[in-house]
């Protein structure tokens, strides 16, 4: 089974096109140092990449505590 990537391309959105995130990547790299976002690993010099698992994980979380959230207005 071969491990699924994302790119900062893929996972972060700019003006011009929307990422799996609603998030600049200065946003991204920012959670990143402060521990609240997965550990990018590089594939080379210059690829940088994310376990797109973990991103999904991130991104339920997120969603569960959302939900989480509102539901004890």
């Amino acid at each position: 089974m071969s491990q699924r990537v994302i790119r900062i391309a893929e996972l972060a959105s700019t003006k011009r096109k929307p990422g799996k995130l609603p998030v600049s990547p200065t946003t991204v790299w920012r959670w990143v140092r402060e521990g609240r976002f997965p550990k990018p690993f590089k594939l080379g010099a210059s690829v940088t990449v994310w376990d797109a698992d973990e991103v999904d994980a991130f991104i339920a979380k997120q969603a569960d505590a959302g939900l989480s959230a509102g539901s004890s207005r």
